[in-house]
């Protein structure tokens, strides 16, 4: 997913404010479930609620304002309500941020883990 750095994304030295590195990867999460084919609001009404478990986030560089960026989003394994991500903010193919992001499937009612929907257990077992 590409993206640029603006203003709002910057401390007032124009370097991006840590957080928001997490920021770019939840919008890379959910432009891969959307290619897939499904969207985080087709979950909501499913009763599906999706949300970060466990992330682990290693900054190598800054980036700065007006960089270009690109952010993936690749899945590294997956469990019966488990998926792991394994994600990278890049600039000119340079890593700036590594994670490991942890995202468990819910029932949005009871916020208790449950097994992927089926369409959806179908795409990640597609993407392993």
């Amino acid at each position: 997913m590409p993206l640029r750095v603006y203003i709002e994304d910057t401390d007032a030295g124009g370097i991006v404010y840590y957080v928001n590195y997490l920021k770019y990867m939840e919008r890379a999460r959910s432009d891969w479930l959307r290619h897939q084919g499904v969207t985080q609001r087709e979950l909501l009404e499913a009763g599906i609620q999706l949300v970060v478990h466990r992330l682990e986030c290693r900054y190598a560089r800054p980036a700065h304002l007006d960089d270009e960026l690109s952010v993936t989003a690749a899945v590294e394994s997956s469990g019966r309500c488990r998926l792991r991500f394994r994600q990278m903010v890049l600039r000119d193919g340079e890593p700036l941020c590594e994670a490991m992001v942890d995202i468990a499937c819910l029932d949005a009612t009871r916020l208790k883990p449950t097994p992927w929907p089926p369409a959806l257990a179908a795409v990640i077992n597609g993407q392993l």
